[in-house]
């Protein structure tokens, strides 16, 4: 991996610019190969430079042998390999001791127990002499100035613009990631570029965004930089979107609540089955991410990606959409997409927009009252409507948003309050 640091005579605005293209070989095949060399400044988005924290140096020659089996999902790797890569080591948080060499990570479901010069499944967080670092922290794989309604937001400021951050990796294996060029790339092997917190707030206040949004990849396994960046934009007047799986344990997710203002979970089907075969992860978990946010006062959104023959039985859809109406409320968004065939899954047609519809009425059906299509051009039900009066409050086509019936918050024909955040 090469990571860039610019000059500051370079720095802002950081609108518009995509680093997406950071990413160069992504393959586990490559993982004991040394990094390519630095190539020559690209026109990625300019950050002021700041240090890395100190090192620890271990070297993966010095790991001895182990006592118990290690799980296949973890990979071996050294502070030296981090060192070369350019990646971070600070000390991770929520993580517990099994043995002297030994520990435990309890940031997300997975808990995996990793071994000394070893990282977890999600390659994000390594074992250095006992003790758990991130690899991420500082290590943006992409930054972009987004229209919110990208994430999809659509209760929270439309039409305004949200400042949007990734660094390499994830804590699931969805075989139809959209993408899955940043989120399953080893951070060793991705391009990234150096930007702290302070140099994240800083930009997207220059940029005229009126949030941070946490997107593109997990980014409950960048947690600690993630967290540090809300709660500094807090501090500035920003909003703080968190794009996520939902999946994370509790005690991390209760402390994140006290600094995100909104979040889109991705509630990516209703079966343990689907969840364990598309995913590897698990539905249980991602249920309870739902119902803590709700009970902290988090404005959320759901978003299910309907996939040709794994998730869209209709059966399946309702028991869902009872769920989020019993459990959630009937207030709570739900975005519908369509699927198109990427990364593993190529076997499957894109989703029928017979089928969105489908799931749409099934989720009226159930009473709940804002639900969205995404993926469909045109569709009436990127609107956002009145549920009093029917009238038309936000009118979306794509990114191009009219927002002039919505006053205050309310429906400008009737004024009835709708529920979101306005402003």
């Amino acid at each position: 991996m090469t990571t860039r640091t610019l000059s500051s005579t370079l720095a802002l605005p950081l609108v518009g610019m995509v680093c997406a293209a950071f990413v160069y070989s992504l393959w586990d095949a490559y993982a004991h190969q040394p990094p390519p060399a630095a190539s020559p400044a690209s026109s990625c988005p300019a950050v002021l430079q700041h240090s890395n924290p100190p090192v620890l140096q271990h070297s993966s020659s010095s790991i001895p042998a182990l006592a118990a089996p290690v799980s296949a999902s973890l990979t071996r790797f050294s502070s030296n390999e981090a060192v070369r890569a350019g990646l971070s080591l600070r000390l991770a948080e929520y993580w517990t001791n099994l043995t002297a060499t030994r520990v435990q990570c309890r940031l997300c479901p997975r808990r995996c127990v990793i071994p000394d010069g070893y990282r977890g499944a999600c390659r994000a967080r390594v074992n250095i002499a006992g003790r758990l670092h991130t690899l991420v922290y500082g290590k943006a794989v992409a930054v972009n100035v987004d229209p919110i309604e990208k994430k999809p937001i659509f209760h929270v400021l439309p039409g305004s613009r949200t400042f949007s951050l990734a660094t390499a990796g994830c804590n699931m294996n969805c075989n139809f990631c959209q993408n899955w060029e940043i989120s399953q790339a080893d951070p060793a092997r991705t391009r990234s570029i150096d930007v702290s917190p302070e140099e994240i707030v800083a930009a997207a206040l220059r940029a005229g965004c009126r949030s941070i949004a946490y997107t593109y990849t997990e980014p409950t396994i960048f947690f600690e930089y993630m967290r540090d960046t809300a709660r500094l934009a807090r501090q500035h007047g920003l909003r703080n979107i968190w794009v996520t799986c939902g999946y994370i344990e509790e005690e991390p997710l209760r402390e994140l609540c006290q600094y995100i203002d909104a979040a889109n979970v991705d509630l990516k089907g209703f079966s343990k089955e689907f969840y364990g075969t598309y995913t590897q992860g698990q539905l249980d978990s991602v249920l309870r991410c739902f119902v803590v946010l709700k009970e902290r006062g988090v404005w959320t959104e759901l978003t299910n990606l309907l996939i040709p023959g794994a998730n869209d039985d209709p059966a399946v859809i309702s028991n869902m959409c009872a769920w989020i109406a019993t459990t959630l409320g009937r207030d709570v968004p739900v975005h519908f997409s369509r699927f198109q065939p990427n990364y593993k899954l190529l076997d499957r047609p894109p989703t029928p927009v017979s089928t969105i519809r489908m799931a749409v009425a099934i989720a009226q059906g159930y009473g709940i009252r804002f639900v969205y299509s995404g993926n469909v051009a045109g569709d009436p039900h990127e609107s956002t409507y009145c549920p009093a009066c029917g009238a038309v409050v936000v009118k979306r086509t794509g990114y191009d948003i009219d927002a002039r019936n919505l006053r205050d918050g309310a429906c400008g024909t009737c004024g009835r309050k709708l529920p979101g955040i306005w402003r």
